[in-house]
């Protein structure tokens, strides 16, 4: 394909017939709310992870603000985590009314750091956040070490990584005490907006599968379905972040296509690894032996010899007809974080750099070869010629 200018968008949906299918089932069914088909969902998931209990919610962030409340955590508490992360990481923890210990991530896997982690206890802290950033698995092992030391919960921020697994063979939703996914429209598996909680406990199940429902005791599918009773009881003052069957029924075909998916991501993340293997970028580093990483993001960070700043390449690449991304901006660099909390520049190095200087490309298993090869060939071209030739 020659350099025709064509629209590439940064991480396009991979729906297909079924989804589209199964929405108009809904739609004619009636029933649009929580229903069966997130209760299908919630099981086929549960399976699909390994793990006794999913619990589907409207969004990761609802997931991981009751993720915290189910663990205690409150007023005066303290969570650790990266600032390396999209904001509802640690809003979630304000909404708690706790406060953010955020500590540096590892210069090599872009990942919370253990050792900082492990600097970042106190006497206060009750739990730590990590985030398998870009789809790669944190070490969760440290993890895990560090959290039954203190005594803390461990809660893993996994909306990047539906399909990971350790190197052990662990699934990610089966190795913290609770683990958050996304069901973003962005992400691997989507249901346009929506989330997911996994956990082996029993009690926290019940707590956030009532919290998520108003603090009610029975659902609408519980009340109305045939054989159901209208009558229920308020045991709490709970929150509105319940997943509906419109959803689920996206999420139920999204899961069973999700491996496939990603063995066309990890296609095109190969492509980006050989076409830009020469090119003055420091590029992904691969997963450890025997991990499976999730492939969301493919995260490039531009040097000093790369002759571009970030964002001076990002608009020349939107020139192209390219859509890109940074993931992230690093929190404590965010106006409430630095003047809330204190936080300034130079706390986080590691982190920092990342966040001055990567980019994200793009990457969704619905983009064709044509895309792909284009990406390819007008990075190579910003980036191996002066910006005046380019």
């Amino acid at each position: 394909m020659a350099n025709t200018p064509i629209d590439v968008r940064f991480a396009p949906p991979a729906i297909g017939t079924r989804e589209i299918a199964e929405v108009v089932a809904t739609l004619e069914s009636g029933w649009l709310s929580t229903g069966p088909r997130v209760h299908q969902f919630e099981e086929a998931f549960a399976r699909y992870v390994g793990v006794p209990h999913a619990i589907a919610l409207n969004s990761c962030t609802a997931g991981l603000h009751l993720s915290l409340l189910a663990a205690g955590v409150g007023p005066g508490d303290e969570v650790v985590t990266t600032p390396l992360t999209f904001c509802a990481t640690a809003n979630t923890v304000v909404h708690a009314g706790a406060i953010p210990r955020f500590a540096d991530v590892d210069p090599v896997t872009w990942n919370l750091s253990p050792a900082r982690a492990a600097e970042a206890v106190t006497a206060r802290t009750r739990a730590i956040i990590p985030v398998h950033y870009a789809g790669r698995p944190a070490d969760v092992p440290a993890f895990r070490a560090l959290a039954g030391q203190h005594q803390l919960t461990l809660i893993e921020d996994a909306a990047h990584c539906v399909e990971g697994r350790l190197a052990d063979g662990r699934k990610i939703g089966t190795t913290a005490d609770l683990t958050c996914f996304s069901f973003y429209a962005t992400k691997n598996l989507t249901t346009g907006e929506g989330g997911m909680v996994t956990t082996a406990s029993d009690e926290w199940a019940s707590w956030i599968r009532t919290a998520s429902l108003h603090g009610m005791s029975r659902d609408g599918w519980a009340r109305y379905a045939r054989g159901g009773s209208p009558h229920y009881d308020v045991v709490m003052p709970g929150f509105k972040y319940n997943m509906m069957d419109l959803q689920a029924a996206i999420g139920l075909h999204q899961l069973s296509g999700l491996e496939e998916r990603l063995r066309r991501r990890e296609a095109i993340w190969r492509m980006y690894d050989e076409g830009l293997q020469d090119v003055p970028v420091i590029r992904p580093a691969p997963a450890a032996p025997g991990e499976v990483h999730g492939r969301h993001l493919y995260t490039i960070l531009l040097g000093v010899d790369a002759g571009w700043r970030r964002d001076e390449l990002a608009d020349a690449l939107r020139v192209d007809g390219i859509a890109t991304s940074v993931h992230f901006r690093a929190l404590h660099l965010h106006a409430y974080y630095r003047d809330r909390f204190g936080l300034t520049r130079g706390m986080y190095p590691v982190a920092e750099r990342i966040s001055d200087t990567t980019l994200s490309l793009p990457l969704s298993a619905a983009m064709t070869d044509d895309e792909v090869e284009y990406t390819i060939r007008r990075v190579r071209c910003r980036l191996l010629r002066l910006r005046g030739a380019a």
